[in-house]
């Protein structure tokens, strides 16, 4: 039978899993703020990749043992010419020296402590605390959702499920059930047979039958298998039905030509992080990109962070095209709905007005959460008719963006876990 060894551990060759894992988790808070740093000065293609990640070394200090202050000691000073015993040696200046530290102009310093942080510890860390609010599970009709869950040990399996630990203490206590006896009658057999031998040169009938006898015990003894199929145990897995929630978000961005391109860089900016943390944290979730100016569209993915076109603003357009899109493929009965809308908040005079409407009337009652993110300081139109909206819906939320340092605590905010502070 072929051995397959398969190392997945998650940190690569000749490194200390364990003594990675156990430093992150006790240095949570710091990395965490780190990384919280290190977001805020990236661009949107280099979001995703692993960062280099410093801590100030006051923060990871050990406590340390030392000798305290009194008492008698006796001390050897090596390569002593200027000192004879009873002599008083004055304090040095500016403390205890014997640690090296970096260059300061105040006369301390302490080195940081850099690391890396590998791309999948990066993004755990980015959305750790995130989750999509007001979740609750939904009907799925007649199409069950299973999960697998270890169930034991089973004498069948694959090799990759051998529960090797298992399997060789199984194989110890069947040898020590099968030898144990054997092994009580060699040592009676053997002292017998050094009794005689001392008063016998060895070549009597009695000492002959003795040597036959624990010869036979031992070629008994030498057939039991080191391991025997019997031995072998695999770790099972069972199918259990659970429940599920179905979730749909729509990513509705302005487009128009009061979008200029830092404001679209910042809408797009809070889209991809949202995005990605959707993606990594929710296995059944369906994604509804929608952009507009003065007519909206459902684009693709690639089309909706890419695509490059700008025209009027008529943001109602796009609240029309929502609604329409939610009734006709996701029942709120069966849904979760979500929508996160980013704008600049420049709209047709009269259009702010219908936007209010349709989401007081059509598209809040039937949502989860809805997240409005102004990509610009100033109130305009939109702003003061949405403001209207946030007393009396407690799942409608609305934020300001105005440099891309601002994106990652304002998502962190809008999508935080229920009963975590932001």
């Amino acid at each position: 039978m072929a051995l397959h060894i398969i190392d997945r551990r998650l940190a690569g060759k000749n490194k200390s899993v364990g003594n990675r894992e156990r430093f992150l988790r006790r240095y949570k808070a710091q990395i965490a703020e780190a990384v919280r740093r290190a977001v805020s000065k990236r661009d949107i293609r280099h979001i995703e990749q692993a960062e280099n990640i410093t801590i100030p070394k006051k923060d990871i200090g050990e406590p340390v043992f030392h000798h305290g202050t009194g008492g008698i000691r006796d001390t050897v000073h090596p390569g002593n010419t200027e000192h004879v015993r009873g002599d008083r040696i004055a304090r040095p200046q500016g403390g205890a020296g014997g640690a090296g530290s970096q260059a300061s102009d105040s006369g301390e310093g302490e080195d940081d402590f850099t690391f890396t942080l590998s791309r999948d510890e990066f993004m755990q860390l980015f959305f750790e605390d995130l989750a999509l609010p007001r979740l609750l599970r939904t009907h799925l009709g007649d199409t069950p959702l299973f999960r697998t869950r270890r169930a034991g040990y089973s004498r069948d399996g694959t090799p990759h499920n051998l529960a090797v630990l298992c399997t060789m203490r199984g194989a110890l206590g069947r040898r020590m059930a099968l030898t144990k006896a054997p092994q009580r009658e060699l040592q009676v057999l053997q002292q017998q047979l050094d009794e005689l031998l001392t008063q016998d040169d060895g070549t009597s009938e009695a000492v002959a039958e003795l040597q036959q006898r624990i010869a036979a015990l031992q070629a008994r003894v030498g057939k039991v298998a080191f391991l025997d199929p019997i031995d072998l145990r695999f770790r099972n897995r069972i199918k259990v039905p659970v429940p599920s929630s179905q979730a749909v978000m729509f990513c509705v961005m302005d487009v128009s030509g009061s979008m200029d391109e830092a404001r679209k860089d910042l809408a797009k900016r809070f889209f991809i992080l949202l995005y990605l943390f959707l993606t990594r944290h929710y296995e059944k979730i369906d994604i509804v990109f929608i952009r507009h100016h003065t007519q909206a569209a459902e684009v693709s993915e690639d089309d909706f962070f890419h695509s490059t076109e700008s025209g009027g603003t008529v943001v109602s357009s796009a609240l029309v095209l929502l609604d329409q899109i939610m009734r006709a493929r996701y029942s709120s009965q069966d849904w979760n709905i979500y929508v996160a809308q980013a704008s600049d908040g420049d709209n047709f005079t009269n259009d702010s007005g219908n936007c209010r409407s349709l989401l007081e009337e059509r598209i809040l009652p039937l949502v989860r959460y809805f997240a409005y993110v102004q990509v610009a300081q100033e109130e305009q139109n939109l702003w003061q008719e949405y403001t209207q909206l946030a007393p009396r819906f407690p799942q409608f939320a609305m934020r300001k963006v105005s440099e891309p340092g601002e994106i990652y605590p304002v998502l962190r905010d809008l999508f935080k876990k229920e009963g975590v502070s932001a």
